[in-house]
């Protein structure tokens, strides 16, 4: 059974930051790709930022140059930090982890909102 935990949401006024954290426990014995996916109350779920194994990063648009994800091959653990925040980030952000089985894991999902 593998476990998927994300943590580090909360309120924040606009132009501050936060940082992300999900770990994956359990029977997973080698995780390909990590990412984080976000949704906004009546939007549909949308990808932010995927790591790989090896290391490459990719982020939505709308994100680049404010949000870093990082990754921890060591703690099974994967982290978003999150500068410059915006109204708009305001959203349930969603961890998803990968196996190299292709099995696809997510978590329970943590809120961040920004507002004044």
């Amino acid at each position: 059974q593998v476990r998927v935990v994300e943590s580090g949401g909360g309120l924040v006024q606009p132009g501050g930051s936060l940082r992300l954290s999900c770990t994956a426990s359990g029977t997973i014995f080698r995780i390909n790709d990590m990412g984080w996916y976000r949704q906004a109350p009546g939007k549909e779920r949308e990808w932010v930022a995927k790591i790989t194994g090896g290391g490459v990063t990719n982020y939505v648009e709308s994100v680049k140059g404010r949000f870093t994800i990082s990754r921890d091959n060591t703690k099974n653990s994967v982290y978003l930090q999150m500068n410059s925040l915006k109204p708009e980030d305001t959203a349930v952000y969603y961890c998803r982890v990968v196996s190299n089985t292709n099995v696809v894991y997510w978590g329970q999902g943590t809120q961040v909102t920004v507002s004044s």
